[in-house]
Order: C-alpha cells, then sequence, then structure tokens
C-alpha cells in the first residue's frame, strides 16, 4: 500500500482521528446513554451514531489523500479495519474485559452490533471516495 502515490503517514493520521472520535463518543456513551438505556441497549444505539461519526471524519478526511484507484481505496478501508480491530481488541483486554464479552459486542445473536460498525470502516472509504469524486478515472467503474 506504500505506492508511490499513497500517503500512508496521511491515512495513519486519519485513523488516529477515527480512534479519537470513536473513543469520545465511547465516554460520551457511558456517561449520558447508559443510564437512561443499560449498557446493551447503549452499546446498540452508539453502533448507528459511531457509524455516521465514521462516515462524518472519512466525508471530512479522504481528500487529503488525494485521488486513488479503487484498489486502494479499499485497501485503506481494509487496513483501517485491521487496525480497528487489533485496537478494540488490546483496548478491551487491557481494561480486563473477557473473551466473552468482547466477542459478544460482535455477535448479534447476543444482541452485538459492532460487526455493522467494522464493515462501515471497511467499505466507506470506497463509497465515499466515489462520491466526494476521489476515484482515479481509469477504474472509476470497478
Amino acid at each position: 500500500m506504500a505506492g508511490s502515490h499513497f500517503p500512508l503517514a496521511r491515512a495513519l493520521g486519519i485513523w488516529l482521528a477515527l480512534v479519537a472520535t470513536e473513543s469520545v463518543h465511547g465516554v460520551v456513551r457511558r456517561l449520558v446513554l447508559e443510564p437512561q438505556l443499560g449498557d446493551l441497549r447503549a452499546r446498540q444505539v452508539s453502533v448507528f451514531s459511531g457509524a455516521f461519526l465514521i462516515a462524518l471524519v472519512f466525508w471530512l478526511t479522504l481528500k487529503w489523500l488525494g485521488r486513488q484507484s479503487v484498489r486502494r481505496w479499499w485497501q485503506l478501508g481494509l487496513l483501517w479495519l485491521a487496525l480497528t480491530l487489533v485496537f478494540e481488541l488490546g483496548l478491551g483486554r487491557a481494561t480486563g474485559t473477557s473473551w466473552d464479552r468482547i466477542a459478544s459486542d460482535f455477535d448479534p445473536r447476543r444482541g452485538g452490533l459492532l460487526a455493522f460498525g467494522m464493515l462501515v470502516i471497511a467499505v466507506a472509504p470506497r463509497i465515499l471516495a466515489a462520491r466526494r469524486d476521489l476515484i482515479q478515472d481509469r477504474q472509476r467503474a470497478a
């Protein structure tokens, strides 16, 4: 992914902005939503507000990366997904959260909707790049 026209440092900077935004979002969820809705329902609601924030961060920052091929946008989404999963799992374990509790956040059968948020991270760069006219012409149709 570190091709001659791909600003990897900027991509990592955008991901850090995403993590900071979602961290603040998590604090607000715990302070505002959890007392009102309870833990599970607050986590479920926050997946959708979090998806909106993810899209907003990407909308505001993708232009900073310039025009890229469709393939690069998919690669970027997968890179951000991988980094986010490592961050989420690492933070969860570092704070003493059990593997079962972490897994429940991703399991719709147990009320977890976090997989939806991860899907947004993976696909939003490609979709929003097209909307912002940031896809190189030769691969625009892919």
